[in-house]
């Protein structure tokens, strides 16, 4: 069963990015799933319209990976590269070109997207700020659209935006952690200081996570691993999509000011005594 959540596009409220609509504010991920089966499952559940594609491992046709550019239809799902899987600015500007070339051999000749992925850590596989902003500042003067995976760190972010980025996205915790957004306050500032869109990406372990950091004015989240190495990944990746909605929903509704006495939710006024 397909979602059908409701068009933001259609209420005005498309998620742009390089110039780019998208109704669904989720984006997923292609790794980590039991099966391929489960995977397209999962992505037509979500309802989402952008999933990553790791260029090394495609290209490698790495465990899970064989037969992913066949399993998704490129005509319905926008293809974001990324870089995973480099330790530098050198080898990671090397593989976006060549994450430019596996989307047009999807059918996307006009895609310059790229998730760029800057990560010399492997244990706790936190990104490199100094390694980003290099690729990013490359990849820009190459005309890619620059969706840079970083720190929740404000002043990276907004270099990252200065330097010509199309989104910055700050990590919740640290990758497939499932430990929800430990840096919620610093988030919250780059969301406040940003003139590009916020897409919060890692650590996201449960929909609620997702609605939150939608709620606090994020403008999009990427979930992999809470999805795919879910018991049941397709129904994650519906709540996942219900919860995007919600957060996003709320947002724009308004929250209720948080005050610091109660008040009572019934009139005063005319009680019968």
């Amino acid at each position: 069963m397909v979602p059908n959540p409701p068009s933001s596009a259609a209420q005005g409220d498309a998620l742009i990015i390089g110039g780019r609509p998208f109704q669904s504010r989720l984006f997923t991920g292609t790794g980590k799933y039991p099966s391929m089966d489960l995977m397209q499952q999962s992505i037509e559940r979500s309802g989402c319209e952008m999933v990553t594609v790791a260029v090394r491992r495609v290209q490698a046709v790495a465990a899970g990976h064989a037969g992913l550019m066949e399993a998704i239809d490129w005509t319905r799902i926008w293809m974001l590269p990324n870089t995973a899987g480099c330790t530098n600015a050198e080898e990671a500007v090397r593989v976006a070109r060549l994450g430019r070339e596996l989307a047009k051999l999807a059918g996307q000749e006009d895609n310059t997207f790229v998730k760029l992925e800057v990560i010399p850590d492997s244990r706790h596989l936190l990104p490199d700020p100094i390694g980003t902003l290099e690729a990013a500042e490359q990849l820009v003067k190459e005309g890619f659209t620059v969706l840079p995976y970083i720190n929740a760190d404000p002043l990276l972010a907004r270099r990252l935006e200065d330097a010509g980025c199309a989104t910055v996205m700050p990590l919740g915790s640290p990758i497939g952690s499932g430990q929800g957004l430990n840096n919620a306050a610093n988030i919250a500032l780059i969301i406040e200081n940003a003139g590009v869109p916020v897409v919060v990406d890692a650590g996201i372990g449960v929909p609620s996570e997702a609605a939150q950091a939608l709620e606090m004015g994020a403008d999009a989240v990427l979930v992999n691993s809470a999805i795919a190495l879910a018991g049941d990944p397709a129904a994650m990746a519906e709540a996942m999509g219900q919860a995007v909605i919600a957060g996003r929903t709320a947002y724009r509704s308004g929250r209720l000011p948080r005050r610091g006495e109660a008040s009572a939710s019934s009139p005063s006024q005319g009680v019968v005594k």
